[in-house]
């Protein structure tokens, strides 16, 4: 089986780039962002300490978590309850990064997303894919861009849904992230020593698609 590590800071085009990396490619597309996002909102809605790694242990047994491919569309159901559009709220983004760095919830996804990998051809995008969860995946790509860019692109997305969010705002909410996910305990954000280093800060969507796929491809 064929398995595509993409890891990178938040905002660095992941997702977008690994869904449609997965669909050229013919591979199964992964969100594990997705996952985590889902836990952070239902911790949320919970009232729960976000950074207590007990009180949100103490709710995993309660979390029912499934994602489906529905007309070519991936969808994540908590419980029943498509959340695909709540989890991508910017405090979730933040509620993620919160619980994903307590260890029961990492045990808690890691067995599910492992096993993904292992019967199928698999782009599997996140934080510590490369290093963790997939260590000898076939490709490992370090996906980034500057804090600049990727704040400038949240916003264009932002606003192209109707939102208004401030630049400043969302710069400051980016490197806050960079600094959470760096400076975790558990399974920090860090490029693979055998992964390949690709920076998108001056290219756009189809230069860094290009970009990616040929990385790829000369590496399988």
């Amino acid at each position: 089986m064929i398995s595509v590590a993409i890891d990178g800071p938040s905002g660095a085009g992941k997702s977008s780039l690994a869904k449609r990396l997965a669909a050229d490619l013919g591979y199964v597309y992964v969100d594990t962002g997705a996952m985590y996002r889902t836990i952070g909102l239902y911790a949320a809605r919970q009232g729960a300490d976000l950074h207590n790694a007990d009180a949100v242990a103490a709710l995993l047994p309660q979390i029912r978590l499934d994602i489906r491919l529905e007309d070519g569309t991936q969808h994540v159901y908590l419980n029943g309850e498509d959340v695909s559009e709540a989890i991508r709220a910017e405090a979730i983004g933040m509620a993620a990064s919160a619980v994903s760095a307590h260890p029961p919830v990492r045990n808690f996804l890691l067995d599910t997303q492992r096993s993904l990998a292992a019967n199928q051809n698999v782009l599997m995008d996140g934080r510590d894919i490369g290093t963790v969860v997939l260590p000898h995946a076939t490709v490992k790509i370090f996906l980034t861009a500057s804090p600049e860019a990727r704040a400038q692109r949240r916003c264009k997305e932002l606003q192209e849904k109707g939102q208004n969010a401030a630049y400043e705002t969302v710069l400051a909410d980016i490197r806050q992230r960079d600094y959470q996910d760096t400076h975790r305990e558990i399974a920090p954000l860090k490029q693979a020593e055998d992964a390949v280093l690709v920076d998108t800060s001056d290219i756009d969507f189809d230069q860094s698609f290009a970009l990616l796929k040929r990385t790829i491809l000369e590496h399988i």
